[in-house]
């Protein structure tokens, strides 16, 4: 594993700086836009246009990268970022700053196809799972330790913007620099989304729904934030909050998934994020208990989306695992690019507290399917589910998973069910 991470060390700490970018400027703008007078439904649109960026660039990127190559892609795409952060600060106009976050989303769809092929092409099958492990790390702390730069300046300047294109080019650094040839990229076959539905409606429809939850977190938290919290510290501490709960909670949840029923897991999951978005509607805005509520939603539903992938491979066979991947962000993107702009109208027009009441019918609505299907077909016995790559994740909800083929893939699957088993053996022998 070290000798695979050290062979992408600078394709790591490229995208590390890119989520640090990342995370900084989607609170600033929604900080900015609350300044500047938008109504929350516009800020609503003018947020998810990110996600309307990585549902097109996640289709678009794959074909740019096919043809010149992943360290072309990258530059090309992180200079493209790091100028449109920067009209941004210069022309303060909803359309225009929809227009950019179209752009960003596409670039930074970029880079995550570009990261994660990279790899999974660097991986061996026996060390793909941790790799991917270590990516999906960097990826939430880089995204939650951007939260705190928003309070190096005031946010109705233009330095931290200048600040995050700063950000953006030290991130190309390392990949101009690396003396590793980059990887032979080719683009994997489909299924279609009825096709999918077909497999397994539960992870089309709680994929889905789980997009449209993490877009109003993602693309309307910070708007929720500083309505309602008195500075910049504070608006941090609450969009943070989301990634510390992801990162305590991301591995558990997944080893719990891979030991039960994942239908069970996905309505546990549910009903606890259910229970506190609601307490956190309830809470003192400025209480310790609120922030605790906060990191505890957050470590129920970022890792949904796993479950959820989780959940289609166990439907499907392990040749169809890739060709689905495609089809799974294709959904994934429609919630994320929906959920946010149906949130934002009702917090305009009637309260800010529906930010949490938009969250808590989005993971109802997963429960309740869930429980539709529990009743209405069979399960899979927990000992046929496939172990969870990467705690259940297959790269992110907004790239595609671009592994050599389904063959290996379906091979690192069959490593790590055997080095459990060997684990488990001689944890026996040791007892006896």
């Amino acid at each position: 594993m070290w000798k695979d991470l050290a062979a992408s060390w600078a394709i790591l700490l490229g995208v590390g700086f890119m989520m640090i970018a990342n995370g900084l400027q989607g609170t600033l703008l929604g900080i900015r836009a609350g300044i500047e007078g938008f109504s929350i439904f516009t800020t609503g649109i003018m947020m998810s246009g990110y996600f309307i960026g990585i549902f097109m660039g996640s289709f678009l990127a794959p074909y740019l990268v096919k043809r010149v190559g992943h360290i072309r892609v990258f530059s090309a795409l992180a200079s493209l970022a790091s100028i449109s952060i920067l009209f941004h600060g210069m022309y303060v106009s909803p359309a225009v700053w929809m227009a950019m976050r179209v752009v960003t989303g596409i670039c930074f769809a970029g880079f995550f196809v570009v990261t994660e092929s990279w790899l999974n092409d660097r991986a061996s099958n026996k060390t793909r799972g941790k790799i991917l492990s270590v990516y999906m790390l960097i990826v939430t702390f880089g995204i939650g330790s951007g939260q705190f730069l928003l309070n190096l300046a005031k946010p109705d300047a233009i330095d931290l913007f200048i600040l995050t294109s700063i950000i953006i080019s030290f991130g190309l650094i390392p990949i101009l620099l690396t003396a590793k040839p980059a990887p032979v990229f080719d683009i994997s076959e489909k299924m279609s989304v009825f096709e999918l539905y077909r497999a397994s409606p539960l992870a089309v429809i709680g994929n889905c729904l789980t997009g449209m939850a993490h877009g109003t977190i993602f693309g309307l938290g910070a708007i929720y934030a500083s309505a309602i919290l008195v500075d910049i510290k504070s608006i941090s501490w609450f969009m943070a909050c989301f990634m510390i709960g992801s990162l305590i909670m991301q591995w558990p949840v997944g080893y719990i998934s891979d030991r039960l029923s994942r239908r069970l897991v996905m309505a546990t999951i549910s009903t606890i994020s259910i229970v506190f978005s609601i307490l956190a509607a309830l809470a003192p805005k400025d209480s310790l208990i609120f922030y605790i509520y906060i990191v505890l939603l957050g470590g129920a539903a970022i890792p949904m989306y796993s479950i959820c992938i989780a959940y289609a491979n166990d439907r499907l066979e392990p040749r169809q695992i890739v060709a689905a991947s495609g089809s799974l962000v294709m959904v994934a993107g429609i919630g994320l690019s929906t959920g946010p702009i149906m949130v934002a109208f009702f917090m305009d027009f009637y309260g800010m507290q529906y930010f949490f009441w938009g969250i808590a019918t989005f993971f109802a609505m997963i429960l309740a399917f869930t429980l539709i299907r529990i009743n209405s077909r069979a399960g899979i016995a927990v000992e046929n589910q496939t172990l969870s790559i990467a705690t259940g994740t297959i790269g992110t909800p907004i790239a595609e998973f671009n592994a050599p083929d389904a063959i290996n893939y379906a091979e690192a699957v069959a490593n790590q069910e055997t080095e459990l088993l060997d684990q488990q053996e001689d944890d026996t022998e040791r007892h006896l």
